[in-house]
């Protein structure tokens, strides 16, 4: 059995200055002379964790940790309604791993992620293939509209009570509309109550899509509070209700752009956030990716995954 390895301390970390008044929290952890890797958190705005460190030898990787714009400790927050969202996209935080790529000094490195972590990898992975390595990428989607529509109206008819408190908590005039654009706005209220409420329904819905993970993390979402709450909801439905200003089946038809560079994908079976279906694709399409599934697990893991994925990692601690 593979444990995770004890938590590392940071031995560096700062506020990188992106641009258009951001500044995105960074910080390195392991060997400094270690093999780079960086961790590219999901959400979009699930910032601030720092738990995967744990995944990583301390002393062969060189551990890198950011956190995107407006979330975790980068600045400013999104928790704060003033905080206006146009300079945070998928192009920027692509532009922003550039940059912090280069501040650190890194020619290459590992890329590993989950969630919406792997649409952003991908992305950056096939814009800049001679800066990675290899990457592992859990639970892994590409943020598509087909993606998106499975999440927060085709899952409705698997959890039809659940999904009609999601759709009940835009006004009534919404409803049959664009629920994450009707969400947007309430997260936009100058009223503290609306934000937090929106927030919560949210956060309500996709509890109830993990509800069944009795071997994962079931009940996480809700368990955000106040400004952290506030701001991963504001940034997923930024991000989702743009599909991620990615071009529809982009990243799959552009997936020969990664032959060479070595992946695993480690995907639950049941994960119903994220469905199998496009890790299958794009590890069909790409000669150096392997497909581990994970047969108890949902989007929020299990023991089986958590060594599927200490395996991986492991396996490319010394390329």
């Amino acid at each position: 059995m593979t444990s995770p390895f004890p938590l590392p301390e940071p031995y560096d970390h700062g506020l990188l200055d992106v641009g258009d008044g951001q500044r995105i929290y960074w910080e390195t952890s392991g060997n400094p002379d270690g093999k780079p890797v960086v961790v590219v958190h999901g959400g979009p705005g699930g910032g601030g964790k720092r738990a995967s460190r744990k995944t990583f030898d301390p002393q062969k990787f060189r551990i890198v940790l950011f956190d995107q714009r407006g979330c975790g400790e980068s600045r400013p927050h999104a928790g704060d309604p003033s905080v206006g969202l146009e300079h945070n996209t998928t192009e920027h935080l692509l532009a922003d791993l550039e940059k912090l790529r280069e501040h650190l000094g890194i020619e290459k490195w590992m890329m590993y992620g989950g969630s919406w972590g792997p649409t952003l990898m991908l992305a950056y992975a096939e814009r800049h293939p001679e800066r990675v390595t290899e990457l592992v990428m859990v639970a892994a989607g590409t943020s598509g509209p087909d993606e998106i529509d499975w999440l927060y109206r085709g899952l409705g008819r698997l959890l039809p009570a659940e999904w009609a408190a999601f759709r009940d908590a835009v006004p009534e005039a919404e409803r049959d509309g664009d629920l994450l654009a009707a969400y947007g706005r309430l997260l936009e209220s100058p009223d503290e109550q609306v934000r937090l409420r929106a927030a919560r329904d949210w956060c309500a819905w996709e509890d109830a899509v993990i509800a069944h993970e009795a071997q994962g993390k079931p009940g996480q979402y809700s368990a955000k509070e106040g400004a952290e709450l506030v701001a991963f909801v504001r940034i997923a439905a930024h991000y989702f209700g743009h599909a991620a200003w990615l071009e529809p089946g982009a990243i799959l038809r552009d997936v020969h752009r990664l032959h060479g560079i070595p992946a695993v994908f480690v995907q639950g079976r049941l994960d119903l956030s994220v469905p199998l279906k496009t890790a299958w694709e794009l590890s069909r399409a790409w000669p150096e990716a392997e497909l581990v599934v994970i047969d108890d697990s949902g989007h929020t893991g299990s023991p089986a995954m958590g060594e599927a994925i200490m395996s991986a990692v492991a396996r490319f601690a010394a390329r």
